[in-house]
């Protein structure tokens, strides 16, 4: 199990000593050092819990691609992930938000982080509507299935993969559940909700199309004989799950904290730890050994897309929306269990006719 996690430790260790620094930096004392220690100690916290069904859903996907792209994703798609979306981000948000360019965001950030706070969540909505759409499209795709025989909630999740079979179903579901939230906003941020949801869709949709164009052209090219080691389509996707992820993190991160620095080093960590938990999944056949464990984070993931959507007009405290995400991955596991004790010789067609 260490083996797993030796490099997120250490990543951890650095991060901690990096904020005693700072801490100390800023403030001159003991207390206020502890403090800022303590703070960037609950961001990592909450950012695995917040994640843990990202990371089971990152397995399933990294399970069919090469090895050299799991690589790939696991390195490249750490930096995308914590300098990208853990600092460029909200940056970015600002810089849109405010008119103003990188380096004068930047000093904003650092020299004025109350208004800097104040941008960032000003544009809520619309990271709302984007993110919730996207992570609603990535969890209503796995359920709206018609080829899936292996249903963990039968009578919600066979009926949806019977109505899989009507085109674009779950875009209109999650259409009209974007119109009816944005009933409740006011005209000006009803119009953002709407227009960040429809991108939100846009981009899975374009996502899963480059996805299917690499895949046309990897089986031609086997068809003629080539060897095929790619996995871009999948790194692609992977990275942009992981950033509607981060949404709710960064967002979330300003009720603790409105220092970057701060919000960096705890998100960070956390998110050095769901690419452990990644591997861990991967390299240990976790999701083969417990069959519903993948629907229970999809559950999680269409929970946390819904969460996201509601924000924009309720405020929902990051505490449920991490309570939520570990008992449907709970529930399943613990069902899973029961399933492999019930079924020990591990015999899919007979546990298939039970289930």
């Amino acid at each position: 199990m260490l083996r797993f996690y030796k490099g997120s430790i250490l990543f951890t260790l650095a991060c901690l000593a990096t904020a005693v620094w700072y801490g100390w930096a800023q403030t001159g004392s003991i207390q206020g050092t502890l403090s800022l220690l303590w703070i960037v100690v609950v961001l990592a916290v909450l950012e695995v819990s917040l994640s843990f069904d990202n990371a089971v859903v990152n397995a399933a996907v990294l399970e069919d691609m090469d090895h050299v792209w799991q690589q790939r994703f696991l390195t490249w798609g750490m930096v995308i992930a914590v300098f990208g979306m853990r600092i460029v981000f909200p940056l970015a948000i600002v810089a849109i938000a405010a008119g103003l360019g990188p380096r004068e965001a930047l000093q904003l950030s650092l020299n004025d982080p109350q208004r800097y706070e104040e941008i960032v969540s000003s544009a809520h909505v619309g990271i709302a509507g984007f993110g919730g759409a996207f992570l609603a499209m990535v969890g209503l795709s796995f359920f709206f299935d018609g080829e899936k025989d292996v249903h963990w909630i039968e009578w919600i999740e066979a009926k949806l993969s019977t109505i899989s079979n009507i085109k674009a179903a779950e875009i209109a579901l999650l259409l009209l559940c974007l119109y009816l939230i944005s009933l409740l906003l006011d005209p000006t941020d009803a119009l953002t909700f709407m227009v960040s949801g429809a991108l939100g869709i846009v981009t899975f949709i374009g996502v899963e199309a480059l996805g299917t164009i690499l895949e046309m052209r990897e089986t031609a090219l086997e068809a003629q004989g080539a060897v095929v080691r790619s996995g871009l389509g999948g790194f692609l996707y992977l990275n942009i799950l992981d950033a509607s992820f981060s949404f709710d993190g960064v967002i979330g991160a300003f009720a603790l904290s409105n220092n970057m620095v701060v919000i960096a080093l705890g998100l960070s960590i956390g998110a050095m730890f769901v690419r452990s938990m990644t591997i861990m999944l991967v390299q240990k056949g976790t999701l083969a050994e417990y069959r519903y464990l993948e629907h229970g984070a999809f559950w999680a993931i269409i929970a946390l897309g819904a969460i996201m959507l509601l924000s924009a007009k309720f405020h929902i405290p990051e505490t449920v929306t991490g309570l939520i995400g570990a008992a449907l991955i709970g529930a399943s596991l613990w069902w899973s269990v029961r399933h492999n004790r019930k079924f020990p010789d591990g015999e899919i067609e007979d546990a298939v006719r039970a289930d």
